[in-house]
């Protein structure tokens, strides 16, 4: 996994984020404006160079979608790869059956109505019409791909043209600093890192360039600046303590993973935890590694972690935020304390900072092999898929039993397909698979992979499907995931814990988050604005901030981080703006160091920009 290593983005992120922007201006007045339609996903996504099809307009415009935000946008691009002009020829080639660089219409014909996202005869013909450059019934198919190539970089090159030519729009969408693109405005890309997820956040990114040019009159006398000197981790001195005799109180533990989903937010498993006695607890979380190489450590052990507990009412107004984990030894997070006697719900948390959607440019195209044939001519899965195969098989493996029960297989089936595997189907797994005590064991995990890639005569795509989803790419590398341990001591009583799926889940966690963030540190009314308010939550290791809206109508507030130092935020850039809807609260952003070893400077300065 790639870490921000600076707090300035890459010029190549700066490309990048500047074509999503010209794109994105060449179909809507601001970057504030939202796509309300699949049409107009489709429009701006060929103003940025893409050629979508209906299975990709579908894929991020579902039926339960209203609109998509410019940061939503963003994500698109960065998981939709411009079609390149030797890919498209690889396909024709298929089809060139004399192999003379020509396909005739019936050929074509077949091709496109018979598989793939089908057309119709009338569709393949207006195709044809319009591809068939010397009208001889032939479509010499490596011209029509330099024409589709070159019209899509076409209308990329237009957009990113407007955008430099219109100095008012590029003062209204970046705010008042100086503007200067980098230099190469058509490069080829890879993306930074995505900004978090958050509720009813419309988020623009702006760009992280140094200016000269002093801020308006207006945004003095409406900007507020907060500016936190932190020390390193090597020199902290309030560390939690673990307590003497440790090894003697009761414990239990549970394991859990935290997933990085298709919109960049973060999802994981939250959990019951039982006291039956009131009792000191020690409670700590951590990433968990699961490398068989201890010469190599896995990158996400230096993702951040946290735990909130939370009293489990019967609704969500019920529950309130009782502590979280804020000290930090090594690897783990810590919170020791007294627990009264009764039930609670913790609730995993990473900021974002360090674990992020990977744009697929970053990644090669080549993928690992899965499946092999042996001497005998039977299927077998690599080496190479066994061992991730085994890392999936502990990070589902919640109790650490070495088993995996049916709800644990299930929490697997869900994450990866959807469905649930029922009574009846876990019966036939019995028959068919090494079980024990009615658990599968690991080798019977890996005879129900084979079967499935036996049944697909060997086509990997299906596994694929299930390694993605569990974080891999397609080198088996674990790059959206971060398995961690939650582990919980207590003195006096034996405690339990049990995982949940809520469908409240990630709105009790914000609502923890913001409890977090409010109650520790009083707010700073932002300029201007006497129902706007800037709260800030400084950790020894992270720093958060939230925007509370009070007003009647939404306000826009511009955030600076240029002069923070040693600083990396959850926001993936330097420069944003965030839309804060009437009488709401929103997490603004977490801020990390880069270097734990090494003092960092948070200097943020929030500025409301003029209502659109």
């Amino acid at each position: 996994m790639s870490f921000q290593e600076s707090t300035r983005p890459s010029d190549e992120d700066e490309v990048f984020y500047m074509q999503c922007r010209a794109a994105y201006l060449a179909v809507f007045r601001s970057s504030l404006a939202n796509i309300s339609s699949k049409q107009q996903l489709c429009r701006v996504l060929q103003q940025a160079g893409r050629n979508p099809s209906q299975a990709t307009l579908n894929k991020y415009w579902t039926s339960r979608t209203s609109k998509l935000n410019f940061d939503d946008f963003c994500e698109i691009l960065k998981c939709e790869r411009k079609t390149e002009e030797a890919e498209l020829m690889r396909a024709f080639r298929k089809l060139d059956v004399n192999c003379d660089g020509y396909i005739t219409h019936s050929v074509l014909e077949k091709a496109l109505t018979s598989s793939g996202e089908k057309m119709t005869a009338e569709e393949v013909n207006a195709v044809f019409s319009l591809a068939d450059i010397n009208k001889d019934g032939k479509l010499d198919y490596s011209e029509f791909c330099r024409r589709l190539v070159s019209t899509a970089e076409q209308c990329q090159t237009a957009a990113l043209e407007k955008l430099e030519a219109d100095a008012k729009l590029k003062r209204q969408n970046f705010g008042s600093q100086l503007y200067s693109p980098p230099k190469s405005s058509v490069a080829s890309t890879s993306s930074a890192s995505p900004a978090p997820h958050a509720e009813s956040d419309s988020t623009v990114k702006k760009d992280c360039q140094s200016s000269s040019r002093p801020p308006s009159a207006r945004s003095r006398r409406s900007s507020l600046s907060n500016s936190v000197t932190m020390t390193s981790s090597s020199s902290k001195t309030g560390k939690v303590l673990e307590p003497p005799g440790l090894q003697d109180w009761h414990h239990c533990n549970m394991k859990g993973c935290f997933f990085v989903e298709n919109n960049g937010s973060i999802s994981s498993l939250q959990y019951h935890l039982h006291l039956p006695q009131t009792s000191s607890v020690y409670l700590t979380i951590q990433p968990l590694s699961l490398s068989q190489r201890p010469d190599k450590p896995p990158a996400w052990m230096n993702v951040d972690t946290a735990v909130f507990v939370m009293t489990a009412g019967e609704a969500k107004e019920d529950s309130a935020l009782v502590c979280f984990t804020e000290s930090k030894d090594k690897e783990k997070y810590v919170w020791k304390g007294e627990l009264n006697a009764g039930t609670y719900r913790l609730l995993p948390f990473t900021s974002g900072c360090r674990l992020k959607k990977q744009s697929k440019n970053n990644f090669s195209d080549n993928s690992v092999e899965l499946v092999y044939k042996t001497d005998t001519g039977e299927l077998d899965l690599t080496s190479e898929l066994r061992e991730v195969l085994s890392e999936i098989f502990e990070m589902i493996d919640l109790d650490g039993n070495g088993l995996l029960s049916l709800d644990e297989y299930n929490l697997f089936e869900l994450r990866t397909s959807g469905e649930k595997c029922d009574k009846d189907a876990w019966a036939v797994c019995k028959e068919n698979f090494d079980m024990r005590k009615n658990q599968l064991t690991r080798q019977g995990f890996m005879e129900l992979n084979l079967m499935e890639a036996t049944e697909k005569d060997g086509d990997p795509e299906d596994l694929w499907v299930t390694l993605e989803s569990m974080g891999y790419n397609r080198m088996l590398e674990l790059v959206e995931a971060c398995p961690f341990q939650i582990d919980v001591y207590c003195e006096g009583t034996q405690p339990s814990m049990q995982p949940l799926c809520l469908d409240s889940g990630p709105k009790l966690l914000n609502q923890a988050l913001q409890k977090s963030i409010t109650s520790k540190f009083g707010a700073k009314a932002l300029r201007g604005h006497d129902n706007v308010f800037i709260y800030t939550y400084r950790g020894d290791y992270r720093i958060s901030s939230l925007i509370a809206n009070k007003a009647s109508q939404k306000v826009t507030v511009h955030v600076n981080n240029e002069q923070s130092r040693n600083c990396c935020s959850s926001r993936g850039m330097a420069m944003f703006a965030v839309e804060v809807p009437a009488r709401t609260k929103l997490v603004c952003q977490h801020v990390l160091p880069i270097n734990e070893k090494q003092d960092w400077i948070y200097n943020c300065v929030e500025t409301s920009l003029p209502s659109t």
